[in-house]
């Protein structure tokens, strides 16, 4: 029973895991260029900025909720858990990538467009590095809120660590809510200490 509990968890744990990452991945390869384009267009920034903000307020049970009858995207399953994930991680990679870049120094910008740097050059070879740590720690604050959200993944068929906690409240188990909840908080912490590492690494001071 123990053995099969254990197992149960390991499989669990790497379903959830796997979710988070996936969803990361497309929210990360979707919110970088997005914000690297707002600065550049300002007159959208208020819209897809306004965008993510509704995402992100909206109760993350209502909005898998919200997803599922939707053609297409919805239903029920792992999908339709990795877009809402997906939409809740967009805002901190925005907003960090919006204001990494816009917040390099003018005169570093002016320097390097007075060397004869293209636009392209100037995003690749200066902004980008110097905005780097504060896009990394967008990052690192969406994958913490995406691991604690995906939980809630279990209640439409999306697997993951929630299905304990689900499991638990519906039988009042104390232990197989524990069993959902404190992996997926030590997922959390080891999942903030490691990206903070590495920004601590490769951007120190």
């Amino acid at each position: 029973m123990q053995s099969g509990l254990m197992s149960e968890l390991l499989e669990l744990t790497l379903e959830h895991v796997g979710l988070v990452a996936m969803a990361m991945a497309i929210a990360t390869a979707t919110a970088i260029p997005a914000g690297i384009l707002l600065t550049r267009r300002e007159a959208l920034r208020r819209w897809v900025l306004g965008f993510a903000n509704v995402m992100q307020t909206v109760p993350s049970l209502a909005l898998f909720g919200f997803l599922i009858p939707l053609p297409f995207v919805g239903g029920i399953g792992k999908h339709t858990a990795i877009l809402a994930l997906v939409l809740y991680a967009l805002l901190p990679i925005l907003q960090n990538t919006l204001t990494g870049i816009l917040g390099v120094d003018r005169a570093v910008r002016e320097s390097a467009i007075a060397m004869g740097m293209t636009g392209r050059q100037l995003l690749w070879l200066v902004e980008l590095p110097l905005a780097a740590r504060t896009i990394l720690a967008g990052v690192r604050v969406a994958t913490v809120i995406t691991i604690g959200t995906a939980t809630i993944a279990a209640a439409i068929g999306g697997g993951g660590l929630g299905v304990f906690i689900f499991r638990g409240l519906a039988s009042v188990d104390t232990t197989q809510i524990l069993a959902g909840a404190a992996p997926a908080a030590l997922i959390a912490l080891a999942a903030d200490k490691g990206l903070s590492w590495v920004e601590q690494k490769f951007w120190p001071g």
